[in-house]
């Protein structure tokens, strides 16, 4: 985990790489409780019998869930020993699911602070993340997120 002192100090990283989360197991329960709480039930999320025989060989999270998945990998990448007042998902400029994660699969967070901007209301990070599946090439997901610190 890399430490920064304030939200000044991390705004400096700009352009560097800022490390990886913990692996993290998707498992079925974690899938069945996003296609609870989305709504979303396809049976290549929620029938493993089905999805056994289906392309991927078992159920795969949703890519909407492996997103989700960013504000938990954050805090274990980098960390403010005086954090701002407030931190908010300002929004995406691009995200690409580029590999189904099948059931089982163990994922991590590679994040890189792209650029940072002052506002009247705090800075705005943009930071490229991706999301690795543990042994496959491909990345899962690659997406670059905004958040607004307010200091």
């Amino acid at each position: 985990m890399r430490r920064f002192t304030d939200v000044t100090a991390l705004a400096a990283a700009r352009g560097q790489h800022l490390g990886y989360s913990d692996w993290h197991v998707v498992t079925q329960e974690r899938i069945d409780a996003f296609a609870e709480a989305t709504g979303d039930h396809q049976w290549i999320h929620v029938d493993p019998e089905r999805a056994a025989r289906g392309p991927f060989g078992s159920t795969i999270a949703h890519g909407f869930l492996s997103l989700s998945l960013l504000p938990m990998f954050g805090p274990e990448v980098y960390e403010l020993d005086t954090p701002p007042t407030m931190g908010v998902n300002y929004g995406l400029n691009k995200v690409r699911f580029l590999q189904p994660v099948t059931v089982g699969s163990r994922v991590r967070d590679g994040i890189e602070l792209t650029e940072v901007k002052e506002t009247d209301k705090g800075l705005l990070l943009t930071m490229r993340h991706e999301v690795q599946i543990e042994g496959v090439e491909r990345p899962a997901l690659v997406a670059e997120t905004l958040t607004l610190l307010v200091p």
